[in-house]
This record gives structure tokens, C-alpha cells and sequence, in this order.
């Protein structure tokens, strides 16, 4: 028996401190995010913003519970940015009457007001134009890369993140009727 627990010592002492250092040295929880999530996910509520339109008014996404959205954070120079928003106006244009509501968010910080409006005019336009002038919506939502689209159901979730574009005509209508088919 002797023999046995000499032959084990080394092993279960290494256990044994393995152990400890996994207790002693694991993060408590919420420790690393602030109990939020790092990034917007699918799955999960859309974090919520208010930012002012090109001609000043203001609008919360928090608001527009109920109504099935799209956000887009786009700029003016960018150019699958610019490929994909006739098509966006397009589908808004057809279901706008059905409560789908775009929100266009100029990406300000590296783009400019008079760039984003001028681009609004040169296409006709009619969905909200948001600015995000300070960046922090683009920072929210943890933006790496132009366009980048966030589609979100009537309860606030977000059901689809779409990374760069441009997107085609086909796919904003397909993911626009799954997000109006979702009942109320």
C-alpha cells in the first residue's frame, strides 16, 4: 500500500495544486464584460441608442418596439455602402405601410453631415438618415467593417448581423418578410 501512494504522490499533488489555481484564479462572473455582452449578438436585445437625423430630429431605437427594423451603419465614401442603398430603399418603400422601419446610421466620425445628407438627396432617400457624429453607436455596435447591418425583430432582438455588402435586393426581402411574419 505504501508502494501505491508513493508511486501516486506526484500525480495528486499536481492535481491537488492544479485545482486550487483554477479556483483561486477564475474571474468572477461579470467581472470581464460589466455583465453586459461584448458585442451585439444574435439572440439578443439590440442595444439601445438615440441619435438626431440629418434634419435634427431625434429618434431612440427603444421607441420603435413593436415595429420590425433595420440598422445600417454605412458612409458616404464607402462604396458597397453606396451599391446597396437603392436596394434598401427599395424593400423600404414596399413595406414601409407594413411598420418596417430603416435606420440609416452615417458612421459621422469618419464621414461628415453635408457628405451623408448630400447622399441621401443624390438617391432619394426616404428612410432616417441618423448621425453618429461622436462615433458611439458605431463604437456600440462594435463596427469593424462598412456596411455592416443589424436586423431586428418587433421585440428589440436582433435575428441577423449581415458583415459588409453589398447586400442584394433578394436577400434584404427575404430577411424583411421572416421579420414581418414574426407575429406582433
Amino acid at each position: 500500500m505504501n508502494t501505491i501512494l508513493e508511486k501516486y504522490r506526484i500525480p495528486i499533488y499536481i492535481l491537488i495544486l492544479g485545482a486550487a489555481w483554477i479556483w483561486f484564479s477564475a474571474a468572477p462572473a461579470g467581472s470581464t464584460t460589466s455583465g453586459e455582452i461584448p458585442a451585439p449578438q444574435e439572440g439578443f436585445l439590440a442595444p439601445d441608442f438615440t441619435l438626431q437625423n440629418v434634419a435634427g430630429e431625434t429618434i431612440t431605437l427603444s421607441e420603435l418596439r413593436g415595429q420590425p427594423v433595420l440598422i445600417n451603419l454605412w458612409a458616404s465614401w464607402c462604396g458597397p455602402c453606396r451599391a446597396e442603398m437603392p436596394a434598401m430603399q427599395r424593400i423600404y418603400e414596399s413595406y414601409q405601410e407594413q411598420g418596417f422601419v430603416i435606420l440609416a446610421v452615417n458612421a459621422t466620425n469618419q464621414d461628415s453631415p453635408n457628405s451623408a445628407a448630400a447622399f441621401a438627396v443624390e438617391h432619394s432617400l426616404t428612410f432616417p438618415i441618423l448621425l453618429d457624429v461622436d462615433g458611439a453607436v458605431s463604437g456600440l455596435y462594435r463596427l469593424r467593417s462598412l456596411p455592416t447591418s443589424f436586423f431586428v425583430n418587433r421585440e428589440g432582438i436582433i435575428e441577423e448581423i449581415v458583415i459588409g455588402g453589398p447586400m442584394s435586393e433578394a436577400l434584404l426581402q427575404t430577411r424583411v418578410e421572416n421579420l414581418l411574419e414574426e407575429a406582433p
